[in-house]
């Protein structure tokens, strides 16, 4: 996978050979995948573990999500003068306070300590992403930009599949009959009972946190180029950019903000809402638990695909245009169909889903020049849609049924098709 690209950029050439960057950046996909998608396990396992109802578990990915907009614009600031790779290690060490904080958590079983340290995680990363996903995109031609973000995705999404199966196997093991059991106690028996539910996490977190500080470290002493001048960007980008004087001069850049904000938001439903949602229609949490496996999965399979295909056989436009509709078509099917066979198109939603992260990052960002870092933290802001999505979802999942709650879908993904067909185009610059 080593390239020698041509000497249209400063910053291409200063990275030709970037295998060893990519490993390194690979890695750090795969952290962030797996902190990530282990929220679809712990919302039930919070619903449990501090007795919340549906509603109140959705707070987890509120929590999580919504650090990204109120740290990306201060992570584009730190990273003006930190550059990339101190920024990745500092993002690591911020995220390793917020995994810390769990133990405190599980010893007092608090929702809000718990809350607090998912969002002390999220803003780790929030640095860790305005550092990491530019950084890929700036590594080699813009062209095969969304090829680099599918292998990237694979790493991100093959540590998330295994996040549900190996924390579902420590904090939901034989959980049916364990709230089962509940039932049958006192209070102070069932409160026994749950504070030792809730212990289960701390030796996995502990884990994690140290598992993070080595990554800081081990990020710190590597060989990673750090690009730290906006101006080490792609060469024709940054002569489009001279005329244009802010964020807002680039209408496919704030389309494209929106409609990640969307597919963040349909994202975190197909992954994280997938096991509530199991639950919620009678389906036990023993076999719940590994729905979000499934997902990411399905998400795979279409990384898989972008690699083989993209840009040689399918355009990343292409590729995003293909998977909005079949988002509709799946979230239709979500709604018009019942049980396993309902949640079966929920997770092929993973499949849908998966050219959009790596074809809307370089769609948005082609031709904003010097304002790359501060267009990243703008997008990373639209993650904060996995924190306003899903609440919306159960908001309306409680009124009308979760099942019908997916209609909530349609309208994401009909945005999300007006960008591939025709929204990444508006106002940009057409350069050879």
């Amino acid at each position: 996978m080593s390239v020698s690209d041509s000497p249209r950029s400063a910053g291409r050439a200063q990275v030709a050979n970037y295998t060893t960057p990519m490993i390194i950046i690979g890695m750090l996909f795969a952290v962030f995948g797996f902190v990530t998608w282990v929220n679809g396990t712990l919302i039930p396992y919070l619903q449990i573990a501090c007795e919340l109802t549906t509603a109140q578990a959705l707070w987890v990915t509120f929590a999580f999500y919504i650090s990204y907009a109120l740290m990306a614009f201060p992570s584009s600031w730190v990273l003006k003068f930190t550059g990339f790779k101190k920024g990745m290690m500092l993002g690591l060490l911020i995220m390793s306070l917020g995994t810390l904080i769990f133990i405190p958590a599980a010893n007092t079983r608090n929702f809000a300590f718990f809350l607090t340290g998912l969002f002390v995680t999220g803003i780790g990363l929030a640095v860790l992403q305005t550092a990491s996903n530019p950084y890929v995109t700036i590594l080699g031609p813009i062209e095969s930009a969304a090829r680099r973000m599918s292998i990237m995705g694979i790493c991100n999404k093959g540590a998330g599949a295994l996040a549900p199966l190996i924390m579902g196997a420590i904090m939901l093991n034989n959980v049916d009959a364990f709230e089962a059991g509940l039932e049958h106690l006192d209070a102070a028996q069932r409160a026994v009972q749950l504070d030792a539910l809730a212990a289960r996490v701390i030796v996995p977190y502990i884990v994690i946190t140290v598992v993070l500080i080595l990554l800081a470290v081990a990020i710190r002493f590597s060989a990673l180029p750090d690009i730290n001048k906006e101006e080490e960007t792609n060469a024709e980008v940054k002569t489009q950019a001279t005329d244009r004087k802010n964020l807002f001069k680039y209408p496919y850049l704030i389309i494209g903000f929106i409609t990640l904000f969307l597919y963040v938001g349909v994202e975190v439903i197909a992954g994280d809402i997938i096991q509530i949602y199991g639950k919620a229609i009678g389906i036990p949490l023993d076999v719940a638990k590994h729905f979000t496996t499934y997902t990411l999965i399905a998400m795979l399979v279409g990384y898989l695909l972008g690699i083989a295909l993209i840009p040689k056989v399918l355009s990343q436009e292409k590729s995003l245009y293909i998977g909005s509709i079949l988002g509709l078509v799946f979230s239709l099917g979500a709604i018009f169909t019942q049980g396993y066979l309902s949640i079966a198109f929920v997770a092929l939603l993973g499949f849908a889903n998966a050219p959009m992260w790596p074809a809307i990052w370089p769609l948005a960002l082609d031709g904003v020049g010097r304002f790359i870092k501060m267009a990243s933290a703008l997008l990373i802001i639209g993650i904060a849609g996995g924190a306003i999505i899903p609440r919306i979802w159960g908001v309306i999942g409680e009124h009308v049924g979760y099942r019908e709650a997916f209609w909530l879908l349609v309208p994401c993904y009909l945005v999300i098709l007006f960008y591939a067909a025709a929204g990444h185009k508006i106002g940009k610059t057409v350069h050879h």
